[in-house]
């Protein structure tokens, strides 16, 4: 290590018994804790939906205040389906701002913030086109409950669906998103409560862009049965209003 503290020099040939006793061991390692078959696949494994998870087959997922760095793998998967995001926040003044929630970063992705104590919805695809559903008055101090609902079109992958942004139960906006990433948002950026340890969603903020509120929980729920009936007609309703306004 003192002569080759990188470990850049390939010494294989020059020690070929102890190369031996290395590839018995790993062996022997990888059969004791399921890593074969080896998988030598490239674009199948980029989806990150095939790998061993944790938090496969959940429906609900509950942050507490800030939290940072979680892999795509382990996150709530929004991808091709309906949502619910859920933000429990306390505003000190009327301009807070600051991400709330966020996943993906400039390739694609979707934030939740706000921006000049107004709360938005921010989505990115593949930087393509970005929407953004977002209220047009401010938010007063004190406790607050900001719900995302997104309600998905259905009849495939990368379809769109309508949002609409509530502040204390009051529907504050609502909008479409005509696209959705289908697949991966990203090879490395990551699921972040509080602020975005990555890339930005979008170039109307600079990371962190930490929030300058207290962020008490996150609950993200998925699927349509995170959504009421009631919920789900309303959703319908305004998408059929905004297709006639």
């Amino acid at each position: 290590m003192s002569k080759d503290f990188s470990e850049a020099v390939n010494v294989a040939d020059k020690y070929p018994d102890r190369l031996y006793d290395l590839q018995l061991l790993f062996y022997a390692e990888a059969a004791k804790y399921n890593v074969l078959p080896l998988d030598n696949t490239r674009i199948p494994r980029v989806d990150v939906s095939i790998r061993p998870s944790l938090t496969r087959g959940r429906t609900e997922f509950t942050y507490p205040g800030t939290v940072t760095r979680i892999p795509e793998g382990a996150a709530p998967d929004l991808k091709n389906k309906s949502f619910r995001i859920t933000a429990d926040v306390v505003l000190q003044k009327d301009n807070e701002q600051g991400v709330i929630v966020t996943h993906g970063g400039i390739s694609a992705g979707y934030a939740l913030i706000f921006d000049s104590g107004k709360p938005v919805f921010r989505y990115n695809f593949a930087n393509i086109e970005h929407y953004s559903i977002g209220a047009t008055e401010t938010v007063k101090p004190g406790k607050h409950t900001i719900v995302f609902d997104f309600l998905h079109d259905g009849g495939g992958v990368g379809k769109g669906g309508s949002g609409t942004l509530s502040v204390d139960g009051k529907q504050v906006a609502r909008g479409r998103i005509e696209k959705t990433v289908p697949f991966r948002l990203s090879l490395d950026e990551t699921f972040d409560v509080g602020e975005d340890t990555g890339t930005p969603v979008n170039l109307s903020y600079d990371v962190p862009f930490r929030f300058t509120g207290k962020v008490e929980k996150v609950t993200v729920k998925l699927g349509a049965s995170g959504l009421s009936a009631a919920d789900r007609k309303r959703l319908r309703a305004a998408e059929a209003k905004a297709k006639t306004d």
